[in-house]
């Protein structure tokens, strides 16, 4: 599950952690971390506050020492380098512009050389932000959004082979937000720049990571694409922390099926059980067919509808289901779908659960 198949302090790695364990005090904020970030890469740390991945990101950057483990930059090992012995960029949550410098100063800042070239390197990047023509402005005149790219272009100015980004959206609000996650991402792609991001946000995780590192209690939980995260879930944790999730205990029967309640559900063909084994079924919202009529087959059974939340483009049901115990269940529906259906509370409602949709977890697996 954890580990990343790929030998994390080969040649090949952009970046390679090996054995990384952090202690403060009696608490344990990194165990045994095993990661490679390979070259033009861009990987998400996510997960809860507390989880370990700032923790990480300083290790990373020479902020903080590791305890235990090893840190190379392109076979390079830098784990007892200072952080101005390091290939990298950093952005962070809270902009940490110079407020008494202009915007060309503060890009300029870690440039050496002419001030000629230095003028010239600014006058690139602004551009390069679509922020031309405000060079000689200070931090007070811009926008959240207009800083924090300012301080994405400080962080480039160098050319580092590592850009590093602490929650940097998350101190703007959601319209902002959303913009700037499309341009940094659309950034990241053009320059090539490997790009690790530590972010508690799974809609930013999900729509800007080639691959996503979930984080829980100082272990790494499962690293995967956006896609294995979200539809393949390896722990309760993850499928729970990213999305959302319905849970179907049930008990193991003959004929590749789990018995929850008095209903028997048919299991996809891939799932590995064992008869009597006790599990818990997962399947997501929008994985729920709600029927227009009772057509019966596989999978299919009877619910009554609780509650209906209206988030946008779609609509979540709460309905419970009798058959199984009077289960809930939340299902999410496109409005074109809830138009058809013309719900009223109470109302039952043909459900089918695709076995294709179903994942198992053993209870222990899930705990």
């Amino acid at each position: 599950m954890k580990a990343d198949p790929v030998i994390h302090l080969t040649q090949t790695a952009a970046l390679g952690l090996g054995g990384i364990s952090k202690r403060f005090g009696s608490f344990s904020a990194l165990r045994d971390i095993e990661l490679a970030v390979h070259k033009g890469e861009f990987v998400c740390l996510l997960g809860p506050s507390g989880c370990g991945k700032t923790t990480l990101l300083r290790i990373i950057a020479g902020l903080d020492s590791a305890d235990t483990g090893r840190i190379t930059m392109h076979g390079k090992d830098v784990t007892h380098l200072p952080p101005a012995k390091r290939d990298y960029g950093i952005v962070f949550q809270s902009y940490a512009l110079f407020p008494n410098l202009t915007v060309t100063q503060n890009i300029a800042y870690g440039l050496k050389g002419r001030r000629q070239d230095q003028r010239q390197r600014v006058t690139e990047l602004l551009s390069l932000i679509d922020l031309a023509g405000i060079e000689d402005r200070y931090p007070n005149q811009l926008s959240g959004g207009q800083q924090q790219r300012v301080a994405l272009a400080r962080a480039l100015a160098t050319s580092p082979g590592l850009l590093l980004l602490d929650e940097p959206l998350s101190a703007l609000d959601a319209r902002v937000r959303e913009h700037l996650r499309r341009e940094i991402r659309s950034l990241q792609q053009r320059l090539g720049i490997t790009t690790i991001m530590v972010t508690h946000d799974q809609e930013e995780a999900l729509t800007m990571a080639d691959r996503i590192v979930v984080m829980n209690h100082g272990v790494i939980e499962q690293i995967g694409t956006p896609e294995d995260i979200y539809a393949r879930p390896q722990s309760r944790f993850v499928a729970e922390f990213v999305g959302r999730a319905n849970w179907l205990p049930g008990v193991v029967e003959a004929g590749h099926c789990v018995r929850t309640g008095d209903v028997s559900l048919q299991l996809p063909d891939s799932a590995a059980v064992k008869t009597g084994d006790a599990v818990q079924l997962f399947i997501r919202p929008e994985a729920i067919s709600i029927e227009a009529r009772w057509q019966g087959g596989r999978n299919a059974v009877l619910a009554q509808l609780i509650s209906q939340e209206l988030l946008g483009g779609f609509c979540r049901l709460t309905l419970s289901v009798p058959a199984m115990g009077n289960l809930n269940l939340i299902a999410d529906v496109s409005r074109p779908t809830l138009a058809q259906l013309r719900l009223d509370q109470g109302q039952r409602l043909p459900l089918t659960l695709s076995p294709a949709a179903l994942r198992v977890f053993t209870d222990e697996a899930a705990a």
